[in-house]
C-alpha cells in the first residue's frame, strides 16, 4: 500500500517536471530505493511444510475411478430404491428396510469422508483430520447398529414415515 502511495505521488510530478524515458526510471528508482525487501533472482525458498513434496498414496482399487463410479451408482440407486421399498410397504419385504438403511448410511458415511478428506486434510491438520476420520467411522457403526435395530425389533425405516403421518 505505502509502496503504490509513493509511486502514485512522485509520477505525475516527475511528468509534469521531465519528460521522457528518463523520468518514469527515476521514479520507479525512488519506489525501488523505498522497498525494505530484496527481491531475490527466483524467488525465495521457504523452509517448512508449504515448499516439500508431495506425498503420494500407495495405489488402491478402492480410491480413483471405482471408488467415484460406486458413489454415482449407490447416489443413482437411493431413488428407485426408496420408491420401491414404499410402494411395497416394508414389512412385507423387510430387505427393502435392510437395503435401504444400508444405503443411505453407506451414501452418508462417503459424503462426510469426502468432506473431511477434502477440506480437513491430514497435512494441515494432523491431529483434527484422525480425530475426524474415526469419530466418522465409530458414529457410523453406531448407526448402522441402530438402523439394524430398528429394522428387526421395532417397526421398520419404511412404516416409520407412514406412522409418522397417520
Amino acid at each position: 500500500m505505502a509502496s503504490s502511495m509513493i509511486l502514485r505521488s512522485t509520477l505525475p510530478r516527475t511528468f509534469t517536471s521531465a519528460t521522457g524515458r528518463n523520468s518514469l526510471r527515476s521514479a520507479l528508482q525512488v519506489r525501488a530505493a523505498s522497498s525494505t525487501t530484496q527481491y531475490v533472482p527466483g524467488g525465495p525458498i521457504l523452509k517448512g511444510t508449504v515448499n516439500d513434496p508431495t506425498e503420494f498414496p500407495p495405489p488402491s482399487r478402492t480410491h480413483g475411478s471405482y471408488h467415484w463410479a460406486f458413489e454415482r451408482v449407490l447416489a443413482a440407486s437411493l431413488v428407485p430404491m426408496t420408491a420401491a421399498a414404499f410402494v411395497t410397504s416394508g414389512s412385507s419385504y423387510p430387505v427393502f428396510d435392510g437395503l435401504l438403511g444400508l444405503s443411505l448410511v453407506m451414501h452418508s458415511h462417503i459424503g462426510f469422508d469426502s468432506m473431511i478428506v477434502d477440506y480437513v486434510h491430514k497435512r494441515k491438520f494432523p491431529v483434527l483430520s484422525p480425530i475426524l476420520t474415526w469419530t466418522l467411522r465409530s458414529a457410523t457403526v453406531g448407526v448402522l447398529v441402530g438402523v439394524y435395530q430398528f429394522n428387526t425389533n421395532d417397526i421398520g425405516a419404511i412404516n416409520a414415515p407412514c406412522h409418522l403421518l397417520t
